[in-house]
């Protein structure tokens, strides 16, 4: 009975995880499937009612009738305002992944080695900001922009994302848990407030600091809100808002597009995985 219980726990998640794979792998697919297949398989959907390849009905294709790289090539080669967009990914996010990170460290670091009224008031801000979505805080983030005349910049992406308050809240609940006699034998040594911070708590806190690094990257990589609002020029759009643009007429481009838009995140994610679960189950300092 045992046995059939666990046999029938494995299918179900079995199941589950081919339902939860099954859009990247058809993404993954349809990336290789030659134009003349993309518009037989999704011509109805798209509306093209002049194409010869028109379908009634959509099917989608999860083995290739020939295997094409033309799509890459379109998107890579062929279109380097459709690559730019991936390229602007990237010069949002890095910065703002590596100095959140650091303004984290630093702000967490205060939090958890000072006590008082004024500190507790000022994390219990910190946490207020947290909880609210990001479409509270978009108004005032445009109206700040356009104040301060970054607005259509990289600089109204890049400020409110260097100074959000969620790597601090992480990283001020993970550094708590250092034991203070690692702190008072430091002091005792002579060791100043920067030699604690960046000989105690910094290799202390290495798994949650790649921790709170990924998930930084993780929601600013796919950020869509921000610059729909705080981004006028279409030159400078994220690959993320961009691809339902090119979804409109290229179906097949985007389908490649997807799949190399999300291979950073896949790649980050397997090198970081063992940091996610030790940050994850902390209760102990290494």
């Amino acid at each position: 009975m045992k046995r059939l219980r666990r046999g029938i726990l494995l299918l179900a998640l079995g199941v589950a995880a081919l339902l939860f794979l099954f859009p990247t792998v058809l993404t993954v697919v349809n990336s290789f499937l030659s134009e003349g297949e993309i518009q037989q398989t999704y011509g109805a959907a798209l509306g093209d009612r002049t194409t010869e390849y028109m379908a009634q009905t959509v099917v989608p294709k999860l083995i290739p009738d020939q295997v094409s790289a033309q799509q890459y090539q379109t998107f890579l080669v062929e279109s380097p305002e459709d690559l730019g967009k991936f390229w602007n990914s990237v010069l949002y996010v890095v910065p703002i992944t590596l100095l959140q990170t650091a303004v984290a460290a630093l702000a967490a670091y205060g939090f958890s080695r000072y006590n008082g009224k004024v500190r507790s008031a000022i994390f219990f801000f910190y946490v207020a900001l947290m909880l609210m979505p990001y479409q509270v805080t978009l108004v005032p983030n445009y109206l700040v922009s356009k104040w301060l005349g970054i607005y259509d910049t990289g600089w109204a992406i890049c400020l409110p994302g260097i100074f959000s308050p969620f790597g601090v809240y992480l990283l001020t609940r993970y550094m708590r848990r250092i034991p203070k006699a690692f702190v008072e034998a430091a002091q005792l040594d002579g060791a100043g407030e920067w030699k604690i911070f960046t000989r105690i708590y910094l290799p202390q806190c290495k798994s949650a600091l790649y921790a709170v690094g990924l998930l930084v990257f993780f929601d600013y990589w796919n950020m869509v809100e921000q610059p729909m609002v705080l981004l006028e020029s279409e030159e400078k759009f994220p690959l993320s808002l961009y691809l339902s643009t090119i979804n409109q007429n290229q179906v097949g481009v985007a389908f490649a597009a997807a799949v190399i838009y999300f291979i950073p995140c896949l790649l980050l994610f397997l090198h970081g995985e063992q940091y996610l679960e030790e940050s994850a189950a902390a209760g102990g300092i290494k």
